[in-house]
């Protein structure tokens, strides 16, 4: 008897490696979401502290009330890039008053 050489995958080893790679899937998929999610969360409320911050220091700086400077303000004035005035503005962000 002459033993042959398997040369290619059988379409059941095909069938069960592709059927784990999906469990995988499944099982990723809702964890990367919710890291997604978190990670949105986290920068949005960084990018309120930021406004909040350079908002005061604008504000100190003019002597204005914070609650009148606008984000644009801020970026003609140097306290902002553009990016961010794009991403707070994306949020609809607005300065809030920090009592300290």
């Amino acid at each position: 008897m002459k033993k042959t050489k398997m040369k290619a995958f059988t379409l059941v080893e095909m069938a069960i490696v592709i059927f784990i790679i999906s469990l995988l899937i499944l099982i990723i998929m809702p964890n990367v979401a919710k890291q997604r999610s978190n990670a949105e969360k986290v920068n949005t409320q960084a990018l309120q502290a930021e406004l909040d911050t350079q908002a005061q220091l604008y504000a100190d700086e003019k002597g204005t009330e914070m609650e009148n400077v606008a984000p644009t303000d801020l970026e003609k004035a140097g306290y902002l890039t553009a990016k961010q005035v794009a991403a707070i503005e994306k949020h609809h962000l607005k300065v809030e008053k920090n009592e300290q």
